[in-house]
């Protein structure tokens, strides 16, 4: 019971998902340690910030307890699950476990943003990596994300048009989020009391 208990609070206390979605100026003015988060990975695996939020947004509509919902059997008897995906970067039990093992920790949580950013650019840099995709093509980035880079590479999401459909999503959401982010990215930077202008700045 305490245990659920437990597990209830974090929910509880996570933050609010972002009231203005269309906006990654109004997100980080709302979570503006999401900003840090997503600059950090940005920094250590090379996927921009826009892409980042496109992802979660994406995946998660930026709620972080967020499962996949259950197929109930005769109206109120719960089933299984369809996948382990959950948090905001919606990743399944198994990459997530891999995730821990090559860059991430035992402590990694899908459900802190932090953790859920830097997965984002592990994976995308893995894209990179095994199938040649740019780290500046969120739309392709988003297909090996969701099919993997195996899957990419036989070319599985072009038979799916609801993946097609959410690529493109993910595509137009960064652009316009990055358009966003120039005009206010100063407001996040060397706000610290440790920061020393310019060397805070990207």
């Amino acid at each position: 019971m305490s245990f659920v208990l437990l597990l209830s609070g974090c929910a509880t206390f996570a933050p609010n998902p972002p009231q203005d979605q269309t906006n990654l100026c109004e997100i980080f003015r709302e979570q503006p340690t999401w900003y840090d988060y997503s600059q950090e990975s940005e920094q250590k695996w090379g996927t921009p910030i826009a892409t980042q939020m496109s992802f979660i947004q994406q995946e998660s509509s930026f709620r972080s307890h967020i499962r996949p919902d259950r197929k109930y059997y005769l109206g109120f008897i719960p089933g299984p699950r369809p996948s382990s995906a959950k948090g905001y970067a919606q990743a399944q039990d198994p990459v997530w476990g891999e995730y821990e093992d090559q860059a991430g920790s035992l402590f990694a949580r899908r459900t802190h943003m932090k953790h859920a950013t830097d997965f984002i650019g592990w994976y995308n840099r893995r894209s990179q990596q095994q199938a040649g995709i740019s780290l500046s093509n969120p739309e392709h980035l988003y297909y090996a994300y969701h099919e993997g880079a195996g899957g990419y590479q036989r070319g599985t999401y072009r038979g799916k048009p609801q993946v097609l459909r959410a690529g493109r999503e993910v595509a137009a959401r960064a652009n316009r989020y990055q358009a966003q982010l120039n005009s206010c990215e100063a407001e996040f930077q060397c706000r610290k009391f440790y920061q020393v202008w310019p060397f805070c700045r990207s």
